[in-house]
């Protein structure tokens, strides 16, 4: 499993960084930052609740 996220939609508003601080972070520039690409199958059920919480739809989870 792959994070995708698209910088060019992204507004940083954290909703990702709020639900996963593990995987996401909101970086200085204001744009969410990825800190594991590649997380491990266990996390999906999290992670896919937390790019569903984008309301930029910024996020992407790819097999």
């Amino acid at each position: 499993m792959k994070i995708v996220a698209d910088y060019d939609k992204c507004e940083g508003l954290g909703m990702c960084e709020a639900m996963a601080p593990e995987f996401f972070e909101v970086q200085d520039e204001g744009q969410v930052g990825v800190l594991d690409e590649h997380p491990d199958e266990e996390h999906r059920t999290g992670l896919k609740a937390a790019v569903d919480a984008c309301p930029v739809l910024a996020l992407s989870l790819k097999d």
